[in-house]
Protein backbone atom coordinates (compact mmCIF):
# COMPACT_ATOMS: atom_id res chain seq x y z
CA UNK A 1 0.00 0.00 0.00
CA UNK A 2 2.92 2.37 0.54
CA UNK A 3 3.52 3.13 -3.19
CA UNK A 4 -0.13 4.06 -3.68
CA UNK A 5 -0.10 6.35 -0.67
CA UNK A 6 2.92 8.14 -2.15
CA UNK A 7 1.34 8.60 -5.59
CA UNK A 8 -2.18 9.71 -4.69
CA UNK A 9 -1.42 13.17 -3.17
CA UNK A 10 1.07 14.21 -5.91
CA UNK A 11 -1.49 15.92 -8.16
CA UNK A 12 -3.43 17.60 -5.33
CA UNK A 13 -0.85 20.25 -4.29
CA UNK A 14 0.22 20.64 -7.92
CA UNK A 15 -3.30 21.41 -9.06
CA UNK A 16 -3.89 23.65 -6.07
CA UNK A 17 -0.86 25.69 -7.08
CA UNK A 18 -2.07 26.26 -10.67
CA UNK A 19 -3.49 29.74 -11.23
CA UNK A 20 -6.86 29.98 -12.94
CA UNK A 21 -5.35 32.03 -15.76
CA UNK A 22 -2.25 29.84 -16.12
CA UNK A 23 -1.79 28.88 -19.78
CA UNK A 24 -4.27 31.54 -20.96
CA UNK A 25 -3.21 33.92 -23.77
CA UNK A 26 -3.35 37.68 -23.02
CA UNK A 27 -6.25 38.05 -25.48
CA UNK A 28 -8.42 35.65 -23.43
CA UNK A 29 -7.44 36.54 -19.86
CA UNK A 30 -10.44 38.88 -19.47
CA UNK A 31 -12.78 35.93 -20.11
CA UNK A 32 -11.40 33.88 -17.23
CA UNK A 33 -13.33 35.63 -14.43
CA UNK A 34 -15.73 34.01 -11.96
CA UNK A 35 -19.38 35.06 -12.01
CA UNK A 36 -21.05 36.52 -8.91
CA UNK A 37 -22.50 33.10 -8.21
CA UNK A 38 -19.07 31.42 -8.31
CA UNK A 39 -19.52 29.78 -11.69
CA UNK A 40 -17.79 30.06 -15.06
CA UNK A 41 -19.11 29.47 -18.60
CA UNK A 42 -17.07 27.47 -21.16
CA UNK A 43 -15.75 29.65 -23.96
CA UNK A 44 -18.00 27.96 -26.52
CA UNK A 45 -20.99 28.71 -24.28
CA UNK A 46 -22.03 25.06 -24.14
CA UNK A 47 -21.75 24.55 -20.37
CA UNK A 48 -21.51 26.39 -17.04
CA UNK A 49 -19.24 24.89 -14.37
CA UNK A 50 -18.08 25.89 -10.89
CA UNK A 51 -15.15 28.36 -10.98
CA UNK A 52 -13.13 25.89 -8.93
CA UNK A 53 -13.24 23.42 -11.84
CA UNK A 54 -11.01 25.68 -13.98
CA UNK A 55 -7.44 24.33 -14.21
CA UNK A 56 -8.25 21.48 -11.78
CA UNK A 57 -6.65 18.87 -14.09
CA UNK A 58 -10.04 17.46 -15.05
CA UNK A 59 -11.66 18.17 -18.39
CA UNK A 60 -15.20 19.46 -17.98
CA UNK A 61 -15.89 21.67 -21.05
CA UNK A 62 -16.42 20.06 -24.47
CA UNK A 63 -14.09 22.63 -26.04
CA UNK A 64 -11.40 22.02 -23.35
CA UNK A 65 -11.35 25.70 -22.38
CA UNK A 66 -11.58 24.95 -18.64
CA UNK A 67 -8.07 23.40 -18.65
CA UNK A 68 -5.75 25.87 -20.40
CA UNK A 69 -2.80 25.16 -18.12
CA UNK A 70 -2.93 21.47 -17.15
CA UNK A 71 -3.12 19.50 -20.38
CA UNK A 72 -6.11 17.53 -19.14
CA UNK A 73 -8.10 18.41 -22.29
CA UNK A 74 -6.28 17.31 -25.47
CA UNK A 75 -8.26 19.72 -27.65
CA UNK A 76 -7.19 22.84 -25.75
CA UNK A 77 -4.31 25.27 -26.25
CA UNK A 78 -1.58 26.19 -23.77
CA UNK A 79 0.04 29.64 -23.82
CA UNK A 80 3.70 30.06 -22.74
CA UNK A 81 4.30 33.60 -21.48
CA UNK A 82 8.06 33.42 -22.20
CA UNK A 83 8.94 36.56 -20.27
CA UNK A 84 11.97 38.17 -21.89
CA UNK A 85 11.08 36.72 -25.28
CA UNK A 86 7.87 36.28 -27.31
CA UNK A 87 4.87 34.34 -26.04
CA UNK A 88 3.80 31.22 -27.93
CA UNK A 89 0.97 28.69 -27.98
CA UNK A 90 1.21 24.90 -28.17
CA UNK A 91 -1.40 22.09 -28.14
CA UNK A 92 -2.40 21.07 -24.61
CA UNK A 93 -1.46 17.48 -25.43
CA UNK A 94 2.20 18.57 -25.23
CA UNK A 95 1.83 19.94 -21.69
CA UNK A 96 3.32 17.87 -18.86
CA UNK A 97 4.52 15.19 -21.27
CA UNK A 98 8.09 15.25 -19.97
CA UNK A 99 9.47 16.99 -23.09
CA UNK A 100 10.68 20.58 -23.10
CA UNK A 101 8.99 22.27 -26.03
CA UNK A 102 11.20 24.77 -27.90
CA UNK A 103 8.26 27.18 -28.21
CA UNK A 104 8.14 27.47 -24.40
CA UNK A 105 11.58 28.77 -23.53
CA UNK A 106 10.40 29.50 -19.94
CA UNK A 107 9.74 25.78 -19.30
CA UNK A 108 6.15 26.47 -18.23
CA UNK A 109 4.82 23.57 -20.29
CA UNK A 110 6.27 21.15 -17.73
CA UNK A 111 6.19 20.93 -13.95
CA UNK A 112 8.61 23.20 -12.06
CA UNK A 113 12.23 22.06 -12.26
CA UNK A 114 11.81 19.87 -15.35
CA UNK A 115 12.73 22.48 -17.99
CA UNK A 116 15.22 25.33 -17.57
CA UNK A 117 14.09 28.91 -18.30
CA UNK A 118 16.27 30.05 -21.23
CA UNK A 119 14.11 32.96 -22.43
CA UNK A 120 16.80 35.56 -21.66
CA UNK A 121 19.35 33.88 -23.93
CA UNK A 122 16.74 32.98 -26.57
CA UNK A 123 15.41 36.54 -26.52
CA UNK A 124 18.86 38.01 -27.08
CA UNK A 125 19.50 35.73 -30.06
CA UNK A 126 16.07 36.54 -31.45
CA UNK A 127 16.53 40.29 -31.04
CA UNK A 128 19.90 40.18 -32.74
CA UNK A 129 18.48 38.19 -35.64
CA UNK A 130 15.44 40.47 -35.78
CA UNK A 131 17.61 43.59 -35.88
CA UNK A 132 19.71 42.13 -38.69
CA UNK A 133 16.57 41.22 -40.62
CA UNK A 134 15.11 44.70 -40.08
CA UNK A 135 18.34 46.29 -41.28
CA UNK A 136 18.35 44.05 -44.34
CA UNK A 137 14.70 44.76 -45.11
CA UNK A 138 15.12 48.48 -44.52
CA UNK A 139 18.01 48.70 -47.00
CA UNK A 140 16.46 46.23 -49.42
CA UNK A 141 13.10 48.02 -49.37
CA UNK A 142 14.84 51.22 -50.49
CA UNK A 143 16.19 49.36 -53.53
CA UNK A 144 12.75 47.84 -54.07
CA UNK A 145 11.24 51.33 -54.05
CA UNK A 146 13.51 52.26 -56.96
CA UNK A 147 12.10 49.26 -58.85
CA UNK A 148 8.59 50.56 -58.20
CA UNK A 149 9.61 54.05 -59.34
CA UNK A 150 10.97 52.48 -62.53
CA UNK A 151 7.61 50.78 -63.12
CA UNK A 152 5.73 54.07 -62.73
CA UNK A 153 8.13 55.84 -65.10
CA UNK A 154 7.68 52.97 -67.55
CA UNK A 155 3.91 53.39 -67.24
CA UNK A 156 4.15 57.12 -68.07
CA UNK A 157 6.50 56.40 -70.97
CA UNK A 158 4.17 53.76 -72.42
CA UNK A 159 1.09 55.97 -72.01
CA UNK A 160 2.87 58.79 -73.85
CA UNK A 161 3.96 56.34 -76.54
CA UNK A 162 0.39 55.05 -76.97
CA UNK A 163 -0.97 58.60 -77.25
CA UNK A 164 1.71 59.59 -79.77
CA UNK A 165 1.17 56.40 -81.79
CA UNK A 166 -2.61 56.98 -81.88
CA UNK A 167 -2.13 60.45 -83.36
CA UNK A 168 0.44 59.12 -85.81
CA UNK A 169 -1.96 56.37 -86.93
CA UNK A 170 -4.70 58.91 -87.75
CA UNK A 171 -2.29 60.89 -89.93
CA UNK A 172 -0.93 57.79 -91.66
CA UNK A 173 -4.39 56.36 -92.33
CA UNK A 174 -5.33 59.55 -94.22
CA UNK A 175 -2.04 59.42 -96.11
CA UNK A 176 -2.54 55.76 -97.08
CA UNK A 177 -6.06 56.54 -98.34
CA UNK A 178 -4.68 59.35 -100.50
CA UNK A 179 -1.85 57.17 -101.85
CA UNK A 180 -4.22 54.29 -102.60
CA UNK A 181 -6.46 56.56 -104.64
CA UNK A 182 -3.45 57.80 -106.65
CA UNK A 183 -2.11 54.26 -107.14
CA UNK A 184 -5.50 52.91 -108.25
CA UNK A 185 -5.93 55.71 -110.75
CA UNK A 186 -2.39 55.38 -112.09
CA UNK A 187 -2.41 51.58 -112.31
CA UNK A 188 -5.73 51.53 -114.13
CA UNK A 189 -4.04 53.46 -116.92
CA UNK A 190 -1.07 51.12 -117.26
CA UNK A 191 -2.67 47.78 -116.29
CA UNK A 192 -2.51 46.41 -119.81
CA UNK A 193 1.16 47.33 -120.13
CA UNK A 194 1.90 45.76 -116.74
CA UNK A 195 0.21 42.49 -117.68
CA UNK A 196 2.29 42.36 -120.81
CA UNK A 197 5.51 42.88 -118.82
CA UNK A 198 4.55 40.11 -116.40
CA UNK A 199 4.67 37.61 -119.26
CA UNK A 200 8.38 38.28 -119.71
CA UNK A 201 10.78 35.34 -119.11
CA UNK A 202 12.67 37.42 -116.53
CA UNK A 203 9.58 37.93 -114.36
CA UNK A 204 8.51 34.29 -114.62
CA UNK A 205 12.05 33.19 -113.71
CA UNK A 206 11.93 35.46 -110.64
CA UNK A 207 8.70 33.79 -109.49
CA UNK A 208 10.18 30.31 -110.02
CA UNK A 209 13.31 31.26 -108.08
CA UNK A 210 11.19 32.65 -105.24
CA UNK A 211 9.17 29.42 -104.96
CA UNK A 212 12.36 27.35 -105.06
CA UNK A 213 13.98 29.47 -102.33
CA UNK A 214 10.90 29.15 -100.13
CA UNK A 215 10.95 25.36 -100.51
CA UNK A 216 14.69 25.20 -99.79
CA UNK A 217 14.23 27.39 -96.74
CA UNK A 218 11.59 25.04 -95.30
CA UNK A 219 13.80 22.00 -95.83
CA UNK A 220 16.81 23.85 -94.40
CA UNK A 221 14.92 24.67 -91.19
CA UNK A 222 13.82 21.05 -90.84
CA UNK A 223 17.40 19.84 -91.20
CA UNK A 224 18.68 22.41 -88.69
CA UNK A 225 16.12 21.30 -86.09
CA UNK A 226 16.97 17.64 -86.67
CA UNK A 227 20.70 18.37 -86.54
CA UNK A 228 20.34 20.17 -83.18
CA UNK A 229 18.24 17.35 -81.72
CA UNK A 230 20.76 14.72 -82.87
CA UNK A 231 23.65 16.85 -81.57
CA UNK A 232 22.04 17.04 -78.12
CA UNK A 233 21.53 13.28 -78.10
CA UNK A 234 25.12 12.52 -79.13
CA UNK A 235 26.55 15.03 -76.65
CA UNK A 236 24.57 13.42 -73.84
CA UNK A 237 25.71 9.97 -75.01
CA UNK A 238 29.33 11.12 -75.03
CA UNK A 239 29.07 12.72 -71.58
CA UNK A 240 27.61 9.60 -69.98
CA UNK A 241 29.45 6.95 -72.02
CA UNK A 242 31.86 4.58 -70.29
CA UNK A 243 34.84 4.10 -72.66
CA UNK A 244 35.69 0.84 -70.86
CA UNK A 245 32.38 -0.67 -71.89
CA UNK A 246 33.13 -2.52 -75.14
CA UNK A 247 30.05 -1.72 -77.21
CA UNK A 248 31.64 -1.05 -80.61
CA UNK A 249 28.48 0.50 -82.09
CA UNK A 250 28.27 3.07 -79.28
CA UNK A 251 32.05 3.61 -79.39
CA UNK A 252 31.94 4.25 -83.16
CA UNK A 253 29.06 6.74 -82.71
CA UNK A 254 30.92 8.61 -79.96
CA UNK A 255 34.19 8.71 -81.96
CA UNK A 256 32.36 9.94 -85.05
CA UNK A 257 30.65 12.72 -83.06
CA UNK A 258 33.97 13.78 -81.50
CA UNK A 259 35.66 13.96 -84.89
CA UNK A 260 32.79 15.91 -86.47
CA UNK A 261 32.60 18.39 -83.56
CA UNK A 262 36.37 18.76 -83.06
CA UNK A 263 36.16 17.36 -79.52
CA UNK A 264 38.95 15.35 -77.84
CA UNK A 265 38.47 11.65 -77.33
CA UNK A 266 37.18 10.63 -73.93
CA UNK A 267 40.11 10.37 -71.52
CA UNK A 268 42.57 12.23 -73.77
CA UNK A 269 41.79 15.73 -72.43
CA UNK A 270 43.68 14.94 -69.26
CA UNK A 271 46.47 13.14 -71.12
CA UNK A 272 47.76 15.99 -73.17
CA UNK A 273 45.05 17.68 -75.17
CA UNK A 274 43.52 20.50 -73.21
CA UNK A 275 39.82 21.22 -73.41
CA UNK A 276 40.75 24.81 -74.19
CA UNK A 277 41.75 23.60 -77.67
CA UNK A 278 38.16 22.62 -78.47
CA UNK A 279 36.79 26.13 -79.14
CA UNK A 280 39.79 26.83 -81.37
CA UNK A 281 39.05 23.70 -83.42
CA UNK A 282 35.42 24.61 -83.68
CA UNK A 283 36.36 28.10 -84.86
CA UNK A 284 38.68 26.57 -87.50
CA UNK A 285 35.89 24.32 -88.75
CA UNK A 286 33.46 27.27 -88.86
CA UNK A 287 36.04 29.41 -90.67
CA UNK A 288 36.62 26.65 -93.23
CA UNK A 289 32.87 26.35 -93.82
CA UNK A 290 32.48 30.10 -94.36
CA UNK A 291 35.60 30.60 -96.51
CA UNK A 292 33.93 30.00 -99.87
CA UNK A 293 33.46 33.62 -100.97
CA UNK A 294 29.67 33.40 -100.79
CA UNK A 295 28.22 36.68 -99.43
CA UNK A 296 25.18 34.79 -98.07
CA UNK A 297 26.46 33.93 -94.61
CA UNK A 298 24.33 31.88 -92.17
CA UNK A 299 23.44 35.12 -90.39
CA UNK A 300 22.19 36.70 -93.62
CA UNK A 301 20.22 33.56 -94.45
CA UNK A 302 18.50 33.79 -91.08
CA UNK A 303 17.80 37.53 -91.13
CA UNK A 304 17.34 38.46 -94.79
CA UNK A 305 16.08 35.44 -96.73
CA UNK A 306 12.43 35.99 -95.77
CA UNK A 307 12.54 39.53 -97.13
CA UNK A 308 14.07 38.27 -100.37
CA UNK A 309 11.45 35.54 -100.83
CA UNK A 310 8.54 37.85 -100.00
CA UNK A 311 9.76 40.77 -102.13
CA UNK A 312 7.47 42.88 -104.32
CA UNK A 313 8.40 41.46 -107.72
CA UNK A 314 5.92 43.63 -109.61
CA UNK A 315 7.62 46.79 -108.34
CA UNK A 316 10.99 45.23 -109.08
CA UNK A 317 9.85 44.48 -112.65
CA UNK A 318 8.72 48.07 -113.21
CA UNK A 319 11.92 49.49 -111.73
CA UNK A 320 13.96 47.21 -113.99
CA UNK A 321 12.01 48.37 -117.04
CA UNK A 322 12.51 52.01 -116.06
CA UNK A 323 16.24 51.39 -115.58
CA UNK A 324 16.60 49.74 -118.97
CA UNK A 325 14.78 52.56 -120.74
CA UNK A 326 16.72 55.31 -118.95
CA UNK A 327 19.49 57.02 -121.02
CA UNK A 328 23.08 56.14 -120.25
CA UNK A 329 24.70 58.52 -117.83
CA UNK A 330 27.95 58.53 -119.83
CA UNK A 331 26.24 59.64 -123.07
CA UNK A 332 27.89 62.74 -124.47
CA UNK A 333 24.42 64.05 -125.39
CA UNK A 334 23.41 64.28 -121.77
CA UNK A 335 26.82 65.30 -120.40
CA UNK A 336 27.32 68.14 -122.88
CA UNK A 337 25.70 70.67 -120.56
CA UNK A 338 28.62 70.44 -118.17
CA UNK A 339 30.87 71.85 -120.89
CA UNK A 340 28.64 74.76 -121.93
CA UNK A 341 28.54 78.25 -120.46
CA UNK A 342 25.58 78.91 -118.20
CA UNK A 343 24.08 81.36 -120.66
CA UNK A 344 23.73 78.64 -123.35
CA UNK A 345 22.16 75.93 -121.11
CA UNK A 346 18.45 76.99 -121.57
CA UNK A 347 18.78 76.93 -125.36
CA UNK A 348 20.64 73.61 -125.15
CA UNK A 349 17.92 71.98 -123.04
CA UNK A 350 15.24 73.09 -125.51
CA UNK A 351 17.17 71.74 -128.49
CA UNK A 352 17.93 68.48 -126.63
CA UNK A 353 14.26 67.85 -125.77
CA UNK A 354 13.23 68.46 -129.36
CA UNK A 355 15.96 66.16 -130.69
CA UNK A 356 15.11 63.36 -128.25
CA UNK A 357 11.43 63.66 -129.18
CA UNK A 358 12.25 63.26 -132.94
CA UNK A 359 14.59 60.32 -132.29
CA UNK A 360 11.95 58.62 -130.15
CA UNK A 361 9.28 58.98 -132.81
CA UNK A 362 11.42 57.37 -135.51
CA UNK A 363 12.51 54.58 -133.10
CA UNK A 364 16.19 55.39 -132.81
CA UNK A 365 15.92 56.25 -129.08
CA UNK A 366 13.52 54.44 -126.74
CA UNK A 367 11.62 56.97 -124.71
CA UNK A 368 10.69 56.30 -121.11
CA UNK A 369 7.37 54.56 -120.47
CA UNK A 370 5.84 57.41 -118.47
CA UNK A 371 2.75 55.48 -117.48
CA UNK A 372 4.75 52.50 -116.16
CA UNK A 373 7.15 54.74 -114.29
CA UNK A 374 4.32 56.70 -112.70
CA UNK A 375 2.53 53.47 -111.79
CA UNK A 376 5.67 52.02 -110.23
CA UNK A 377 6.29 55.11 -108.17
CA UNK A 378 2.66 55.33 -107.06
CA UNK A 379 2.63 51.66 -106.09
CA UNK A 380 5.89 51.95 -104.15
CA UNK A 381 4.63 55.05 -102.37
CA UNK A 382 1.49 53.15 -101.35
CA UNK A 383 3.52 50.16 -100.12
CA UNK A 384 5.78 52.45 -98.11
CA UNK A 385 2.77 54.20 -96.62
CA UNK A 386 1.05 50.94 -95.70
CA UNK A 387 4.24 49.63 -94.09
CA UNK A 388 4.59 52.81 -92.06
CA UNK A 389 0.94 52.53 -90.94
CA UNK A 390 1.40 48.86 -90.03
CA UNK A 391 4.51 49.70 -87.97
CA UNK A 392 2.63 52.45 -86.12
CA UNK A 393 -0.28 50.09 -85.34
CA UNK A 394 2.09 47.35 -84.12
CA UNK A 395 4.00 49.84 -82.02
CA UNK A 396 0.80 51.00 -80.32
CA UNK A 397 -0.38 47.39 -79.75
CA UNK A 398 2.98 46.43 -78.23
CA UNK A 399 2.89 49.49 -75.97
CA UNK A 400 -0.66 48.65 -74.85
CA UNK A 401 0.35 45.05 -74.08
CA UNK A 402 3.44 46.21 -72.18
CA UNK A 403 1.36 48.70 -70.20
CA UNK A 404 -1.13 45.99 -69.21
CA UNK A 405 1.75 43.83 -67.93
CA UNK A 406 3.47 46.40 -65.71
CA UNK A 407 1.08 46.14 -62.73
CA UNK A 408 -0.29 42.65 -63.37
CA UNK A 409 -0.25 40.61 -60.12
CA UNK A 410 0.31 37.43 -62.13
CA UNK A 411 3.41 38.94 -63.74
CA UNK A 412 5.38 41.95 -62.56
CA UNK A 413 3.45 42.44 -59.29
CA UNK A 414 0.71 44.76 -58.11
CA UNK A 415 3.26 47.54 -57.57
CA UNK A 416 5.29 46.65 -60.66
CA UNK A 417 8.33 45.82 -58.53
CA UNK A 418 9.44 43.01 -60.87
CA UNK A 419 9.25 44.96 -64.13
CA UNK A 420 12.86 46.20 -63.92
CA UNK A 421 14.06 42.61 -63.56
CA UNK A 422 12.46 41.41 -66.80
CA UNK A 423 15.18 39.44 -68.64
CA UNK A 424 17.73 40.32 -65.91
CA UNK A 425 20.22 37.42 -66.01
CA UNK A 426 21.80 35.78 -62.94
CA UNK A 427 24.77 33.39 -63.02
CA UNK A 428 26.54 31.00 -60.67
CA UNK A 429 29.30 28.39 -61.15
CA UNK A 430 28.62 24.91 -59.80
CA UNK A 431 31.09 22.13 -60.60
CA UNK A 432 31.63 21.68 -64.34
CA UNK A 433 28.77 23.99 -65.30
CA UNK A 434 27.75 27.61 -65.25
CA UNK A 435 24.05 28.04 -64.54
CA UNK A 436 22.30 31.09 -65.98
CA UNK A 437 18.76 32.21 -65.26
CA UNK A 438 17.25 35.19 -67.05
CA UNK A 439 14.21 36.16 -64.99
CA UNK A 440 10.88 35.66 -66.76
CA UNK A 441 12.71 34.13 -69.74
CA UNK A 442 14.90 31.02 -69.56
CA UNK A 443 17.26 28.96 -67.39
CA UNK A 444 20.37 27.37 -68.96
CA UNK A 445 23.10 24.88 -68.07
CA UNK A 446 26.36 25.93 -69.79
CA UNK A 447 29.36 23.53 -69.80
CA UNK A 448 32.65 25.20 -68.83
CA UNK A 449 34.75 22.94 -71.05
CA UNK A 450 32.80 23.07 -74.28
CA UNK A 451 29.76 21.17 -75.44
CA UNK A 452 26.07 21.86 -75.86
CA UNK A 453 24.19 24.37 -73.71
CA UNK A 454 20.98 22.88 -72.32
CA UNK A 455 17.77 24.78 -71.65
CA UNK A 456 16.47 23.95 -68.17
CA UNK A 457 13.15 25.71 -68.72
CA UNK A 458 11.86 28.88 -70.27
CA UNK A 459 8.84 31.20 -70.40
CA UNK A 460 5.70 30.42 -72.40
CA UNK A 461 2.90 32.19 -70.62
CA UNK A 462 3.28 34.41 -67.62
CA UNK A 463 -0.23 35.82 -67.69
CA UNK A 464 -3.56 34.03 -67.34
CA UNK A 465 -5.26 36.31 -69.88
CA UNK A 466 -4.31 35.08 -73.40
CA UNK A 467 -4.47 38.67 -74.65
CA UNK A 468 -1.57 39.53 -72.37
CA UNK A 469 0.69 36.64 -73.40
CA UNK A 470 3.95 38.13 -74.56
CA UNK A 471 6.67 35.64 -73.76
CA UNK A 472 7.92 33.15 -76.27
CA UNK A 473 8.64 30.07 -74.17
CA UNK A 474 7.96 28.80 -70.63
CA UNK A 475 8.10 30.55 -67.24
CA UNK A 476 5.21 28.37 -66.20
CA UNK A 477 4.04 30.26 -63.12
CA UNK A 478 4.82 31.93 -59.84
CA UNK A 479 4.22 29.84 -56.71
CA UNK A 480 1.68 27.19 -57.81
CA UNK A 481 1.11 25.78 -54.28
CA UNK A 482 -2.51 25.40 -53.27
CA UNK A 483 -3.78 28.17 -51.01
CA UNK A 484 -1.18 30.73 -52.11
CA UNK A 485 -2.99 33.83 -53.33
CA UNK A 486 -1.56 35.88 -56.24
CA UNK A 487 -0.19 39.20 -55.02
CA UNK A 488 0.85 37.93 -51.57
CA UNK A 489 4.56 37.87 -50.55
CA UNK A 490 4.59 34.04 -50.55
CA UNK A 491 3.35 34.03 -54.13
CA UNK A 492 6.50 35.78 -55.36
CA UNK A 493 8.97 33.60 -53.45
CA UNK A 494 8.88 30.81 -56.04
CA UNK A 495 9.13 30.70 -59.83
CA UNK A 496 8.66 27.60 -61.99
CA UNK A 497 10.42 27.17 -65.33
CA UNK A 498 9.34 24.20 -67.48
CA UNK A 499 9.85 22.48 -70.83
CA UNK A 500 13.64 22.66 -71.04
CA UNK A 501 15.79 20.35 -73.17
CA UNK A 502 14.77 16.72 -72.70
CA UNK A 503 17.25 14.57 -70.78
CA UNK A 504 18.80 11.54 -72.43
CA UNK A 505 16.18 8.81 -72.16
CA UNK A 506 14.33 10.92 -69.58
CA UNK A 507 11.90 13.81 -68.98
CA UNK A 508 12.21 17.48 -69.89
CA UNK A 509 14.41 19.59 -67.66
CA UNK A 510 12.54 21.85 -65.19
CA UNK A 511 13.61 24.44 -62.62
CA UNK A 512 12.09 25.68 -59.37
CA UNK A 513 13.56 29.02 -58.27
CA UNK A 514 13.24 29.86 -54.55
CA UNK A 515 13.76 33.56 -53.79
CA UNK A 516 14.22 35.53 -50.58
CA UNK A 517 14.95 39.12 -49.57
CA UNK A 518 18.52 40.22 -50.28
CA UNK A 519 20.46 43.33 -51.22
CA UNK A 520 21.54 41.85 -54.57
CA UNK A 521 19.91 39.93 -57.39
CA UNK A 522 21.96 36.75 -57.19
CA UNK A 523 21.86 32.98 -57.57
CA UNK A 524 23.17 31.24 -54.44
CA UNK A 525 22.90 27.52 -55.11
CA UNK A 526 21.83 24.89 -57.63
CA UNK A 527 20.72 21.38 -56.62
CA UNK A 528 19.43 18.58 -58.84
CA UNK A 529 16.73 17.18 -56.54
CA UNK A 530 16.03 14.28 -58.88
CA UNK A 531 16.76 13.46 -62.49
CA UNK A 532 16.32 16.62 -64.60
CA UNK A 533 14.54 18.47 -61.76
CA UNK A 534 16.62 21.43 -60.52
CA UNK A 535 16.17 23.74 -57.55
CA UNK A 536 17.78 27.18 -57.65
CA UNK A 537 17.95 29.50 -54.66
CA UNK A 538 18.51 33.22 -54.96
CA UNK A 539 18.00 36.65 -53.45
CA UNK A 540 16.46 39.86 -54.73
CA UNK A 541 15.55 43.29 -53.27
CA UNK A 542 12.15 42.92 -54.96
CA UNK A 543 11.10 40.70 -51.99
CA UNK A 544 12.30 43.15 -49.30
CA UNK A 545 8.98 44.55 -48.15
CA UNK A 546 9.01 47.66 -45.92
CA UNK A 547 8.54 47.00 -42.20
CA UNK A 548 4.86 47.65 -41.42
CA UNK A 549 3.56 49.19 -38.22
CA UNK A 550 2.72 45.84 -36.67
CA UNK A 551 6.24 44.48 -37.11
CA UNK A 552 7.85 47.73 -35.96
CA UNK A 553 5.90 47.86 -32.69
CA UNK A 554 5.89 44.16 -31.80
CA UNK A 555 8.19 43.76 -28.77
CA UNK A 556 8.90 40.89 -26.43
CA UNK A 557 6.88 40.50 -23.29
Amino acid sequence: MLPWLLLLPISIPTVAAVEKTFGVSPQLVSKYVSSSSGTWKCLDGSKEIPWSFVNDDSCDCPDGSDEPGTGACPNSVFYCRNKGHIGASIPSSRVNDGLCEPECCDGSDERPGVCKNICTETGEVHRKRRDEERKLRKTGSKIRSTYIQFAHKEKLRLEALIDSAAKDIVVREKEVARLREIADRTESISQAALEHKQQSPLYQALLDHSDALAALQREHKKHLEREKALGDILHTLRSGYNPNYQDMAVLEAVRGWEELSGLPHIGEAEGGQAEDDVPAKEEEVAAADDDDGNPWTPERLTNELDALINGDYVSLLLEHDEHVRAPREDSILFDLSSYLPDSFIPQYEEIKDTLVSWLTKIGIVHGGDTASADSSRARQNLVDGENALKSAVEERKQAEDDLAEVFNIHGFGQEGEWKKLDNHCLRTDQGDYTYELCLFQEAKQIPKNGGSTFSLGSVLSLFSDPKLMRFIRTFDSWNPAEGIEPGTPEYYKKQVYKHGTRCWNGPERNVILLLSCGLENALLSVVELEKCEYQFTGTTPALCLPMDAENDTRDEL
